[in-house]
């Protein structure tokens, strides 16, 4: 059994599907290929960093999977705005993934500070 609960590995794979689909969505000029090659590394590491996680073997290695997570999905809420804010991608698709990329960091952001808390501190 792994140690993830709840439908975040569903979710970051949800995720990742919908970070493809909408990468389809941005232009076909030099800036759609550079954003969107950001945009698809980022979101879609969220995922494999919690599948990751999910198979650690041990608390630290847990914390650090969770929390490149956590980092990958705060890049990827940046990208998603700066797509938004220049119109290279709108509608409610890319609102979702907003969305959904904040809620991704929070949740890793939490499972992080309680792994830590709960791990006693080297002397």
């Amino acid at each position: 059994m792994g140690r993830i609960r709840g439908d975040l590995g569903e979710r970051t794979f949800e995720f990742a599907a919908a970070i493809l689909t909408l990468s389809d969505e941005l232009p076909n000029i030099t800036k759609g290929w550079v954003v969107g090659r950001q945009l698809i590394r980022s979101g879609t590491s969220v995922g494999a960093n919690v599948r990751e996680a999910d198979n650690a073997l041990t608390d630290a290695e847990f914390t650090h999977r969770c929390s490149v997570a956590r980092k990958e999905a705060g890049e990827t809420h940046y990208w998603l705005r700066l797509c938004q804010r220049t119109k290279m991608l709108q509608g409610d698709g890319l609102v979702a993934a907003i969305q959904e990329a904040d809620e991704l960091t929070r949740i890793l952001s939490s499972i992080v500070k309680a792994t830590q808390q709960s791990v006693p501190k080297a002397r």
